[in-house]
């Protein structure tokens, strides 16, 4: 990774007591469940997981408001070990306005899975824009969320 990567990129990263297959396999299969921090939820998930692939999740507010939807492509699928996508273009390859670059990557580490999520921004800008909207809380919630389900329990109700 060189330096200039390395300021514009925000990470998380967790253990997960499960196999990389069953956290890859709740990550693309059960997203809906565990995308969005509770008691948001993410009534919508649309994953097309082949490079070029459109992801769509559209999150949904406690009150019902719906956010943004975020929409993107997938750069690299390699089953089981790793998701790179992007929001930089629409499915068909059609340019947008850029925000980040995630590389989700699913280790073996002794009987479970280091989990990391690395969030690449293209200037030190949109990286303050994420910081300031809550990445490190949000995105740490959500992994929690993943590994709970992973590991073959619930998630518990937000306060």
């Amino acid at each position: 990774m060189t330096n200039e990567t390395a300021t514009h990129e925000l990470s998380i990263t967790r253990l997960i007591e499960a196999p990389p297959e069953t956290v890859y396999r709740v990550w693309t299969e059960r997203t809906a469940e565990w995308w969005a921090p509770r008691p948001y939820t993410t009534p919508e998930v649309h994953l097309d997981l082949r490079p070029g692939g459109r992801g769509l999740m559209a999150m949904r507010a406690p009150d019902g408001a719906d956010l943004p939807r975020q929409e993107g492509v997938f750069l690299e699928v390699v089953p089981n070990r790793k998701l790179v996508f992007t929001d930089a273009f629409r499915a068909g390859w059609i340019p947008q306005n850029p925000f980040m670059v995630v590389i989700v990557t699913f280790d073996p580490e002794g009987a479970g899975t280091r989990y990391t999520a690395r969030v690449r921004h293209w200037n030190e800008e949109t990286l303050k824009q994420h910081e300031a909207m809550g990445f490190n809380e949000g995105w740490g919630i959500v992994a929690g969320q993943l590994a709970a389900l992973a590991e073959g329990r619930s998630i518990p109700d937000a306060a």
